[in-house]
């Protein structure tokens, strides 16, 4: 809980340590807020009362069958006081019961003194508990869905600006084929868009508890109505459309099933994975100098080594994203240890990994967001870069090109193998250039007529490069615009 905005009980209470790096410094505040003890008691409260009213609705009675349990006089009161959270009693209560809804249930009942009597009729602990983690979870989901709609659309800006620029291609971190910057740029995308559409899977498909009792049969609900099925059965219904769900899970125990925590976590943990591999890949650019993140005029890279500008923004992105990778780790475990209908060694621990895979996804597309609306292409490097290595990677167009003016292919290759190894060594020596490499194989007579100038620019080794990049936007990038068009544009703050 809080005391004056100051959190005194981290696990057992407020979900969140507010002295956490991923509130304090990374995730964005409506992020921490949303899981923070404020928003989380307001819910129960809210809960409260669409339990309550859906049991007014339906003609809930007393026990004489004729008198309405629950009199309007008693929700007025609750919906007057739905805010009106004393925390300090709230922890005197929880001191003294050690159960923490119990103890809201009689903070509650001190504010709204006439309406104690209808709250929580026929629950269990979680009603609130559960169907709040599930409300949290798909407004987080939605933010989350937002920020990295907006990442894919600034990495699209980007691939289609630098569609045609060639680069080296690489595998196993050696120089391979050519390929482009922007068509580099669709690989990272491409995994971001692979994520999307896990995380809307799972915010699509995600139901709500509802009111299920305490094991899952409904058997305190039946007895309050007297055993109406249908009133049950609407009441479920009734609950969950005033929380904003239109469908609720077929069965639970007296939780919902740990399941979708877990399958939440994994999709959290695809995007984590996504965003590493891809702050590894702007860390090994920067160290080529080819493609630098954001670095403000007065950013200080090393306290010792002034010069240095080290990527600080990517080296971040990569250890929160292993940090969120990690998570799922444990909410596998709680899954597989439930004892049948609920064991209550779930609730500590679910009390840190759900909310702090938010925030650190928050915290990681933040950075992420920060990176590609500032990212410095460095061109001159890149193009000498492709030059040092590009002699080497035309000789197999060389080759075509003098057997097509009649040349013996065996005799070409072999003129290629032998300058090349000699090149090859002087380059290790630092005796020679690549372009040492051209040189010698212009003087070959095998070689003559050959268009050396055409054969080698640069742009006919990057394939289809310019055109998948194209392909790529219109078919996987567009549909993605038009649907989070509201949400486009966001930027991402770095703090410290």
């Amino acid at each position: 809980m809080l005391r004056n905005g100051k959190a005194f009980s981290q696990v057992a209470d407020s979900h969140l340590n507010y002295d956490n790096p991923l509130i304090g410094r990374y995730a964005s505040k409506a992020m921490a807020e949303r899981w923070g003890p404020l928003r989380k008691f307001r819910t129960w409260r809210r809960l409260w009362l669409a339990l309550a009213e859906s049991q007014a609705e339906l003609g809930l009675l007393a026990d004489d069958r004729k008198t309405p349990r629950i009199q309007p006089a008693q929700l007025q009161e609750l919906r007057e006081h739905l805010d009106d959270i004393h925390f300090e009693r709230a922890d005197f209560y929880e001191k003294k019961l050690r159960h923490d809804v119990m103890a809201h249930i009689h903070a509650l009942g001190e504010v709204a003194p006439r309406g104690r009597e209808i709250v929580h009729l026929g629950a269990t602990s979680c009603f609130v508990t559960d169907n709040t983690d599930l409300l949290l979870m798909r407004e987080s989901l939605d933010d989350i869905l937002g920020k990295l709609a907006s990442l894919i659309d600034s990495l699209a800006k980007f691939a289609a600006t630098w569609k045609s620029e060639p680069s080296l291609g690489f595998t196993h971190f050696q120089p391979a084929q050519l390929t482009t910057v922007g068509k580099r740029a669709t690989l990272w995308c491409y995994d971001l868009i692979l994520d999307l559409h896990d995380l809307e899977h799972r915010r699509e498909n995600l139901k709500f508890r509802g009111a299920k009792g305490t094991t899952g049969t409904q058997a305190s609900f039946l007895a309050l109505f007297h055993g109406d099925h249908a009133k049950v059965r609407e009441l479920d219904r009734l609950v969950s459309k005033k929380m904003g769900f239109d469908r609720t899970l077929a069965v639970t125990g007296q939780t919902y099933t740990r399941k979708l925590d877990s399958q939440i976590l994994d999709a959290l943990s695809g995007l984590g994975q996504s965003l590493h591999k891809w702050g590894n890949d702007l860390r090994l650019l920067a160290h080529r100098q080819e493609i630098d993140e954001p670095f403000e005029a007065d950013q200080v890279g090393s306290s010792a080594m002034a010069y240095k500008r080290n990527p600080m923004r990517a080296e971040r992105l990569c250890s929160l994203s292993r940090f969120l990778m990690n998570l799922p780790a444990m909410s596998a475990q709680t899954v597989a240890t439930q004892w049948f209908e609920r064991t209550l060694d779930d609730s500590a621990i679910r009390r840190l990994y759900i909310p702090q895979a938010f925030l650190a996804a928050d915290a990681c597309l933040k950075l992420a967001l920060n990176v590609a609306n500032g990212l410095v292409v460095n061109r001159a490097v890149i193009a000498r870069n492709v030059q040092e290595q590009l002699p080497y990677m035309a000789t197999e167009n060389l080759m075509m090109a003098a057997v097509a003016k009649g040349q013996d292919r065996q005799e070409v290759h072999e003129a290629v193998r032998k300058h090349s190894h000699v090149v090859t060594a002087g380059l290790k020596d630092n005796s020679m250039t690549s372009a040492e490499l051209i040189t010698r194989l212009k003087g070959e007579a095998l070689f003559s007529g050959v268009d050396f100038a055409g054969e080698m620019a640069p742009i006919r080794y990057v394939g289809r490069s310019p055109e998948q990049v194209e392909e790529f936007l219109a078919a996987e990038v567009e549909p993605i615009r038009e649907k989070y068009c509201k949400l486009l544009g966001q930027k991402g703050e770095v703090s410290i």
